[in-house]
């Protein structure tokens, strides 16, 4: 143990830390946050779309949901490359360069184009399902602004002003730009959103696997017991997650039941009880069962965080990062709760979720009702407590010992 904990803290960390401070991966970080209101509204529509059953005459908000959540692909195409230039240092040339991927991708997205001049989009491909496709765009746009922004038709003594330097430095690579995408779109006649989708198709496969879907929880848990944040993985899961509750969508829709288990909502309803790494249970265990001073007195200050999902005052204080005690019971805590939910959303027992659901700070287990729409969902809730607190129990025993015990031997000094 002593050995990983090293490796953990003097080569791991450094380098996960150099991953996620790359302007590349913040980019993408950074446009997934700020859509995040977005999604929030999307799924406060779910929640009031409860009411319909109790109301007879209670509005269809479903077009917020479309114009927000059902938009989000569109949004990410231009936050991309945004975000890119802006960290690159090349700040005067964000919002072209946004806006250069943003025709791009909406010509990649294959509109039919009428004789009347009236373009006709597929709706879904705004969505979640065009990340994949947005992602690559915008990637895509950035790096080719990237590359032509280190050089200038104008010298930095320039007369010229700033913006008409910028106007004439940024036609070449978009004109380049556009002549791909027209090239891909009309002469090559490919839908390119489709080959987007089957190139990604294996990932997609592998995280809705078993395996996959339990990585996909753990990897996150697993980073955070070392003071890593999961959102380095989230560039890689996050479009697998939004593709996956679109495709759930489409099949409810179409009176089918929902196939994927591994989605956000999944997370927010079963496997985040507390916070990553289900940690509410061990958060009541310490508030109740601790006899050191100190430990009682971190389960009475991270209590009310922990019933709304916000773990990071119990994993630094606690603590749990860094700390084998806790850490251990953490990994198999996050490995039987997603086996667990995995194998009762797979049998039907409980409903898998088919709607935006991003309130993660909506306490356990209102919000796993809310996530599926299904009261099923609540014993299920109940049982992971009770799962997850078992297995965290006789290892904060043997941690709370050894703090009572240093306690009592800085007393007898």
């Amino acid at each position: 143990m002593d050995k990983m904990m090293n490796f953990m803290t003097n080569s791991f960390t450094p380098v996960a830390n150099k991953i996620t401070k790359n302007p590349w991966v913040a980019a993408i970080q950074e446009a997934v946050m700020t859509i995040l209101p977005l999604i929030l509204v999307g799924s406060l529509v779910t929640i009031l779309s409860l009411l319909e059953t109790l109301i007879s005459n209670m509005p269809d908000l479903s077009l917020i949901n479309t114009f927000t959540f059902g938009l989000i692909g569109l949004f990410v195409a231009f936050l991309v490359p945004y975000f890119v230039m802006e960290k690159k240092g090349y700040g005067n040339k964000k919002v072209i360069t946004g806006a250069t991927s943003l025709a791009l991708y909406l010509m990649l997205i294959s509109p039919v184009i009428m004789e009347d001049d009236k373009i006709t989009f597929i709706l879904s491909r705004f969505g979640a399902t065009g990340m994949f496709l947005s992602l690559v765009v915008g990637l895509f746009v950035a790096a080719v602004m990237n590359l032509f922004s280190k050089k200038s038709f104008f010298s930095e003594d320039s007369v010229i002003p700033d913006f008409v330097v910028t106007w004439f430095d940024s036609l070449i690579p978009i004109t380049l730009l556009m002549f791909i995408g027209w090239l891909i779109s009309v002469p090559l006649n490919i839908d390119f959103f489709v080959v987007i989708l089957k190139i990604f198709s294996p990932l997609s496969s592998i995280v809705q696997s078993y395996p996959g879907y339990v990585l996909s929880i753990f990897i996150p848990v697993f980073l955070y017991t070392f003071g890593i944040s999961g959102w380095v993985m989230m560039p890689v899961i996050y479009p697998v997650y939004l593709s996956g509750l679109a495709e759930n969508a489409r099949l409810v829709a179409e009176g089918k039941a929902a196939t994927n288990v591994a989605v956000m909502e999944t997370a927010y309803a079963f496997t985040s009880m507390g916070g990553i790494g289900t940690t509410l249970s061990l958060a009541i265990i310490m508030l109740f069962l601790s006899k050191s001073y100190r430990l009682k007195a971190i389960g009475r200050a991270t209590i009310v965080p922990s019933l709304f999902n916000i773990n990071e005052p119990l994993m630094f204080g606690g603590p749990v990062v860094f700390n084998p005690f806790l850490m251990i019971p953490m990994w198999l805590t996050t490995i039987v709760v997603s086996s667990l939910t995995y194998v009762v959303l797979k049998l039907g027992l409980v409903a898998i979720p088919a709607k935006t659901f991003m309130l993660w700070y909506i306490p356990y287990p209102i919000s796993s009702y809310l996530a599926t729409q299904d009261w099923r969902s609540i014993i299920l809730a109940i049982v992971i407590f009770a799962v997850s607190y078992l297995i965290y129990l006789p290892f904060f025993k043997a941690y709370d010992m050894q703090e009572l015990q240093n306690e009592q031997q800085l007393q007898q000094k």
